[in-house]
């Protein structure tokens, strides 16, 4: 037995050796100026380096090429608390990709090609605390419950990207929201965002700029406007106005009542019915009686 042992142990030894010089390696092109950061800063990457070390926990990736980043890349690093990658190619984030990041605090996605934020992009990243999504000119489109579980998020950019609206759902399912950045979108002034109108005229004070800072294109003309020059009475043709979802209940609830007046005039048929059969049933046994 002893001796089985004696011989596996430089095998050991050397299992634990590479285990360990991977988990301090640093990718070429790339400079490491300590075992927790790796900075691959302007290096023309088309895409994420391999091998990164193990315990990395400041990541920048800014100013490459790269279009995508694996599903399961935050896997491996669950130390990872800093992470940018400004100014790539990146143009859509696929589902789960950012899930597992339990630990990351600040995240920098601003100035790619990002198209949509869909519902549950980043999952439960309840750390995270600032997060940029700046300067996408293509990102038309957040999902309603995009940000749900950014418990901690403080600080939102969606500044200088191709938004028309945004659902107020989004921004209400940040309670630790302080500072939101929602200039330079082309947003239109219509009835879809009456609700946000009103949401950054209670909450303005979390506008680096104030409601000046946003401007907003006017239905009739085309012509924009800052917001501050507008009331919630510039809406108020909207409070008469029925969305698709106030379509939809208006519609189930007069389907609901037609059979609920179908069902209760069945009933109240049948009971009549029953009632006239009892009364000439009791009339014949009379009739029958005096006979």
């Amino acid at each position: 037995m002893i001796p089985c042992i004696n011989w596996l142990q430089p095998f050991l030894a050397l299992i634990s050796s590479t285990l360990l010089t991977r988990g301090h390696i640093c990718p070429s092109s790339c400079l490491c100026p300590d075992h927790h950061t790796v900075n691959c800063t302007n290096q023309g990457l088309t895409r994420v380096p391999d091998p990164i070390p193990l315990g990395v926990r400041r990541l920048l990736l800014s100013n490459n090429w790269i279009p995508w980043i694996p599903s399961d890349f935050l896997v491996l690093y669950s130390d990872l608390v800093y992470l940018d990658l400004r100014n790539n190619s990146l143009s859509q984030l696929e589902p789960g990709t950012l899930s597992t990041s339990s630990r990351l605090v600040f995240l920098d996605l601003g100035s790619n090609n990002l198209t949509e934020i869909s519902s549950g992009t980043f999952g439960e990243s309840k750390s995270l605390i600032k997060l940029r999504l700046g300067n996408n000119p293509y990102l038309n489109m957040v999902g309603r419950d995009a940000f749900t579980g950014l418990t901690s998020l403080r600080e939102l950019e969606l500044e200088k990207n191709g938004l028309t609206a945004l659902d107020v759902m989004v921004l209400e399912s940040l309670p630790s929201l302080r500072m939101l950045r929602l200039d330079g979108n082309p947003w239109l002034c219509n009835c879809h965002f009456a609700k946000l109108f009103v949401w950054l005229t209670e909450n303005h004070h979390k506008l680096p700029k104030g409601m000046e800072g946003i401007e907003c294109s006017l239905p009739m003309d085309g012509r924009r406007v800052p917001l501050s020059l507008l009331s919630e009475d510039s809406f108020q043709k909207c409070r008469g106005t029925l969305t698709l979802t106030d379509y939809l209940i208006v519609i189930f609830s007069g389907i609901s009542v037609s059979v609920a007046a179908i069902v209760a005039s069945f009933f109240l048929a049948s009971t009549v019915h029953c009632f006239q059969r009892l009364s000439k049933g009791s009339k014949g046994d009379e009739e029958e009686g005096n006979d």
